[in-house]
């Protein structure tokens, strides 16, 4: 049976250049970075030189990235460390609607302690519209939150014009770049935001391994107490080996951007363009240019996500329903809610995320067996008998 893997925005696999600059860091080089003696100094070096080629992805200085286990820890630091670090300025937070789980429930969290949030809304393709972040500003309003692009439909937002709005009320801004990062271009000094979270396994590097950009001068707590490393903002043994890799796959994503987006661009609108002609009510979520290169996201109607994701994979074709942090959930999205999707279209949602590896042929196989599983599987569903029925009569 035929093999497609079309759930990369959950994780990529490790380039091979990648897990051979690793391979040293997992057996003989096993100093640790805080040791005086040579083998210490020469892990040390080497998450330096990891540091500065991350700050190179995205166009930042070295001792603005800090090091963390995942994005969702890189989030969680900025939210909480950089909300508490300006609490004397006031406790009021400003969040969008289609925000990953860790910055949402970082909020929350943050609730619990007296901040209070705003959450602002989207268009029906996702997007954010800066006015709607300005109006949701407010004097004590101590950081915004708005997630540059979506894993769930893809949609890249406004940031540079979110950016403007809060430097001009004095407002930190922070943004979940985890899907984006490695693969579109990046640019923390043109986006102008003062937080940037990222993460290896979005470009080929190693699960486990990522981290925050924060703006020279940006205040925040440290996240996790109890040792000087990353400059006494997370302490904790540094996970040498998953640092190197995160610096080799920021390397690699760099040198390969343009090329690899002009063709996963390709094969992504391939996809868009004819999965629609092959199955009625099929719909596209998330803005149709506006998109993440390698990204494409439907929702089914009459049919849950559950259904397909399983009928898919016994024919060999792995994919994914919502967010990789909520696709077990068995519920609705909520950033498709958030879009003003209708809860049982948002049940049918189906996400593809392609990498350099995806072909013509794997998108053709695609197209091939999606039309008689939605059949099959509608043939089953009430819902969709009831609508036979109705327009039948």
């Amino acid at each position: 049976m035929k093999r497609v893997y079309l759930d990369h925005i959950a994780a990529t696999p490790l380039d091979p250049q990648v897990l051979e600059a690793m391979l040293p860091y997992l057996q003989e080089q096993f100093g640790n970075p805080q040791s005086l003696h040579s083998p210490g100094q020469e892990a040390l070096a080497a998450i330096q030189e990891a540091r500065s080629r991350v700050a190179q992805l995205i166009g930042a200085e070295d001792s603005e990235i800090f090091f963390t286990s995942s994005g969702s820890e890189a989030n969680n630091f900025a939210v909480k460390g950089m909300a508490l670090a300006r609490r004397e300025k006031g406790q009021h937070l400003v969040v969008s609607s289609v925000e990953h789980q860790s910055v949402l429930h970082s909020v929350k969290s943050l609730e619990k302690f007296g901040f209070s949030s705003t959450l602002v809304p989207v268009d029906k393709d996702g997007l954010v519209d800066p006015e709607d972040v300005k109006r949701a500003c407010r004097k004590e309003t101590a950081l915004v939150s708005v997630i540059l692009a979506s894993s769930e439909v893809g949609t890249i937002e406004p940031l540079t014009e979110i950016a403007r709005v809060c430097r001009s009320a004095g407002i930190p801004l922070h943004t979940d770049a985890v899907a984006a990062a490695g693969n579109i271009p990046l640019d923390v000094r043109k986006l102008e935001v003062d937080a940037l979270s990222l993460a290896a396994d979005q470009f080929y590097g190693p699960k486990g391994s990522a981290a925050l950009f924060l703006r020279k001068g940006t205040r925040i707590l440290p996240f996790i107490d109890g040792g000087i490393q990353e400059g006494g903002r997370r302490g904790g043994t540094e996970n040498v080996a998953g640092i190197v890799g995160m610096g080799k796959a920021a390397e690699l994503a760099l040198t390969k951007l343009a090329e690899r987006r002009e063709r996963l661009r390709s094969l992504r609108d391939r996809l868009i363009e004819h999965l629609p002609l092959k199955v009625d009510r099929v719909y596209l979520t998330g803005h149709r240019e506006k998109r993440l290169p390698h990204h494409a996201s439907f929702c089914v109607e009459f049919i849950e996500g559950e259904s397909m994701l399983l009928n898919l994979d016994m024919k060999g074709i792995a994919t994914s329903s919502g967010s990789a942090c909520t696709s077990k959930a068995l519920k609705a999205s909520h950033v498709l809610l958030a879009m003003g999707i209708d809860h049982a279209l948002a049940q049918g949602s189906l996400v593809f995320s392609l990498i350099d590896s995806t072909t013509a042929e794997d998108i053709d196989y695609l197209l091939d067996v999606f039309p008689p599983i939605i059949d099959r599987l509608r043939k089953m569903s009430p819902l969709y008998t009831k609508f036979l029925e109705e327009n039948t009569k």
